[in-house]
């Protein structure tokens, strides 16, 4: 997200490919037998079972191309069931699904959560099924300027932009800016913490979103996430946020940040909000330090709004030509990657320029990102690219930003939100 951005150009020679998946429904039929091999192209989901080098395994929630050898630690999606003997079974799995499965993990981990969800709606905080989120701007650059609590009532999610480093490693804090605070009539610590109050009474969350562009904040040591975890936490308790944004623009180590935002989840409890704004790019492979990071805490990560924007052209899932940006055909290709690389669907949703000024290159009109939704959650007003499946549990949209939106007559909020009913 952007006080100003640059455009990135980028091309991707490398991604991981999503094979044809096949669903398996049978478990281990005793103790001591093999339940069926490992597919690295196929898809599990909570309660499958599966074996490698002679160990069962069962998975916690959806999950493809993800080694139960290698992912299966305590916050890992496969859980260890010990050595297992006699003959493994060599019929494949029979039904194969046409869409992958969108409810959340029915074997979560032990601790933390202590109470993750069990239905896709509501997820973490909460949240609609399909829901809205947009970026507050705590600057005046030429948008809208707006207190918080005259953000329009379209958006289900606000995020508050941003929080910043201070001297200590990985700590944030975060101050209403005296350029905005002027360009609406004043504006206190007080006032601000009674909006977010006001936004709560109206059903509305609120989160508190670290980077953007020129963002220094770096969780590169395990004393580093915890002083990210306990900054964040403080500012929780001190202003009402239901949790944070990682809009890390400038790079993250997704082993310490995982850190940290376990230990905030620990803090917070299992309401507590996680979402991520990464660019495009960040997104192209699941080796990638981003998509990483929202591998390895997607038992509590609500939702990734990845910046459709400011990218060039990137390839697909398919792998085929690129695509270019501001098109339906780049939203939905690009999408497929996450979703066919372990992200489940309620986990993506498409973050989009508000208008021509709020990016650098990307924007569409609104109604291409309801066609991009259409065509992700069930096959329609697709381009010339058709995802592999359909998605109903597709989250919804982000747009940066509130204020350009405003600015622009509320065009995204207007025609987006509406559409978010419409899925299904």
């Amino acid at each position: 997200m952007r006080r100003s951005r640059s455009v990135v150009l980028a091309t991707v020679t490398a991604l991981l490919a999503g094979g044809a998946a096949t669903y398996f429904t049978s478990t281990a039929s005793a103790a001591a037998a093999c339940a069926p091999a490992w597919s690295a192209s196929q898809v599990y989901v909570g309660g499958n079972s599966a074996s490698q080098n002679g160990v069962n395994y069962t998975a916690k929630w959806w999950t493809q191309n993800e080694s139960p050898s290698t992912h299966s630690g305590q916050w890992d999606v496969w859980r260890n069931d010990g050595a297992c003997g006699g003959t493994t079974p060599t019929t494949p799995p029979t039904t194969p699904p046409t869409t992958p499965p969108t409810t959340p993990p029915t074997t979560p981990p032990t601790t933390p959560p202590t109470t993750p969800p069990t239905t896709n709606p509501p997820v973490n905080g909460q949240l609609p099924k399909h829901f809205l989120t947009g970026y507050w701007q705590n600057f005046d650059n030429g948008a809208a300027p707006l207190k918080l609590a005259a953000v329009p009532t379209a958006y289900d999610l606000i995020a508050v932009a941003f929080a910043d480093a201070t001297t200590t490693p990985g700590a944030v804090t975060f101050t209403l800016d005296p350029g905005l605070a002027s360009a609406v009539g004043g504006y206190t610590d007080a006032q601000f913490k009674a909006d977010i109050a006001t936004l709560h009474s109206r059903g509305k969350k609120v989160v508190v979103s670290v980077g953007g562009e020129k963002g220094t904040v770096a969780v590169n040591s395990t004393a580093a996430a915890t002083n990210f975890a306990d900054s964040v936490y403080r500012l929780m308790t001190t202003y009402g946020f239901d949790g944070v944004d990682i809009d890390l623009e400038n790079g993250l180590n997704p082993t310490y940040m995982a850190q940290a935002l376990r230990s905030l989840r620990a803090k917070a409890g299992a309401n507590l909000i996680i979402t991520m704004a990464p660019q495009t790019i960040d997104m192209q492979s699941a080796q990638s330090s981003y998509f990483a990071l929202a591998l390895s805490i997607k038992d509590i990560l609500t939702v990734v709004f990845t910046q459709f924007y400011n990218s060039g052209s990137m390839l697909g899932c398919d792998n085929n030509a690129a695509y270019s940006q501001g098109t339906v055909n780049f939203l939905t290709a690009l999408a497929c990657i996450q979703l066919q690389n372990g992200l489940r669907p309620d986990q993506v949703a498409l973050g989009l320029p508000a208008s021509t000024r709020a990016a650098g290159g990307g924007y569409v009109a609104p109604t291409v990102v309801n066609n991009a939704l259409d065509c992700l959650a069930r096959a329609a007003n697709c381009g010339s690219f058709r995802p592999p499946a359909t998605y109903p549990g597709i989250r919804g949209a982000m747009t940066w930003s509130i204020n350009w939106d405003v600015t622009n007559g509320n065009g995204f909020a207007n025609t987006v939100k509406p559409h978010l009913a419409t899925l299904p």
